[in-house]
């Protein structure tokens, strides 16, 4: 990939964000006062400025020397994210894991999961418009792509290891819940970096429905029923059974052991 191609990448990736943090700037002026509403808007950017960054990020991973650009590339992109998207989940595996630990409403639930796949959904179109210029010619190819194929492996395995994927890196999240916000933030990113770095070759390393369903929407219209385990059912499982751990296992050996 070319100097200005990368150049061109990096300008679209920048204007996502900027554009994503015009619009939370604007939810919180004036609808902070909305219960409902104003989280709506902040999971439906979040999820829009991860998707539409992880869409042109993908085309970065070619870029010498590899594979150590690509990770630095994902290492610093998911510490922005978590810097500048404060407020929202961005993961629907994480917000049914807050359902099923009574941690959130059935209705907080849905609204977050709703925004989430709104705004993967027109980050999806989003980007799809801006390649349609054909402003690079990664751009072009990319756009001619139909299904990538990110599953390199059997479905059982990839439904495995993105299970895996999930539970670890939810269960960061809880082990973490205490620490530092800033140094949380640069943990999950290298850990999502190692994830990517082991298993995606494999699977892509999502652990996310949301993205996955924008990255590779092609993919869920010619193989639904692989893609849907794969990349939502096998997210949401493993981020439960963290949930189970965290409630109730480790709660019960605390309490035998103490006896």
């Amino acid at each position: 990939m070319a100097a200005y191609d990368t150049c061109v990448s990096l300008l679209v990736m920048a204007g996502t964000v900027a554009l994503t943090a015009c619009c939370r700037r604007l939810a919180r002026r004036f609808m902070h006062r909305k219960p409902h509403l104003y989280p709506f808007v902040l999971e439906l950017s979040g999820a829009f400025q991860i998707c539409a960054c992880t869409h042109e990020l993908r085309l970065l991973a070619d870029l010498p020397p590899k594979p150590q650009v690509a990770l630095a590339l994902v290492y610093l992109f998911t510490a922005f994210h978590g810097f500048s998207l404060p407020g929202s989940i961005n993961n629907p595996a994480s917000s049914f894991q807050l359902f099923c630990s009574d941690r959130s409403t059935v209705k907080a639930w849905g609204l977050q999961s709703a925004a989430q796949f709104l705004g993967a959904a027109l980050a999806h179109v989003y980007i799809k418009s801006i390649w349609t210029m054909g402003t690079i010619p990664a751009h072009s190819r990319a756009l001619a792509e139909n299904c990538s194929g990110p599953m390199q492996t059997t479905v059982a395995n990839a439904f495995l290891l993105e299970l895996l994927f999930s539970f670890v890196f939810h269960l960061a999240c809880l082990k973490l819940e205490s620490t530092d916000p800033k140094t949380k933030v640069h943990l999950l990113a290298l850990l999502i970096t190692v994830l990517v770095y082991k298993g995606g070759h494999l699977t892509g390393a999502i652990f996310n429905p949301a993205l996955a369903f924008s990255l590779h929407l092609s993919c869920f219209l010619e193989k639904f029923w692989n893609y849907t385990l794969v990349y939502w059912v096998a997210p949401c499982i493993g981020s439960v059974l963290v949930a189970l751990v965290w409630d109730e296992v480790i709660p019960h050996l605390r309490r035998h052991l103490n006896v």
